[in-house]
């Protein structure tokens, strides 16, 4: 995720992160869950399953310290036992050729995780290319999009509309 994505995806979610519990899935490097734990989240879960991102997020949460407030799960990210019961703040930043493989797994997902692992007054965020997705296929969940170039953010809540 671009730097400047980035920082407009958090200039969004800030007021949600005060002693928020994160799920980070595809977290690669752990970018988003450790600027999460930089902004006043209480803990992450990260989720990752390739050996040469995972070498990098241990080390980066060695660099900063913070290995009491986070869980490293080496797993698929969109199996459910990688998940947590109740995260305020899922991100998922999938690798942009899973969207176009397997898009029908990923909004299966994304639906589970909103209903089942997303707290009462949680969002999800979901990385996308530009126009890789549209509002019909998140309902029921609420949902808008921002776009930033040729990336979209999807923030998904649970309910209708």
């Amino acid at each position: 995720m671009l730097d400047r994505v980035r920082e407009a995806l958090f200039s969004t979610i800030q007021p949600r992160l005060r002693d928020a519990v994160v799920l980070d899935l595809f977290a690669g490097s752990g970018s988003l869950g450790l600027e999460a734990l930089s902004r006043g989240a209480r803990a992450v879960r990260f989720v990752e399953r390739g050996a040469p991102a995972l070498a990098a997020l241990r080390k980066n949460v060695e660099a900063l310290r913070a290995r009491h407030r986070v869980e490293i799960v080496v797993g698929d990210a969109l199996k459910a036992t990688s998940w947590l019961p109740a995260a305020d703040v899922v991100f998922l930043d999938p690798p942009y050729a899973m969207i176009e493989q397997s898009r029908a797994r990923v909004l299966r997902v994304l639906a589970t995780l909103v209903e089942s692992h997303l707290a009462d007054d949680g969002i999800a965020v979901l990385h996308v290319p530009h126009g890789a997705l549209s509002a019909e296929e998140l309902a029921p969940a609420r949902s808008r999009v921002r776009r930033y170039g040729t990336n979209d953010l999807w923030y998904v809540e649970r309910g209708t509309g």
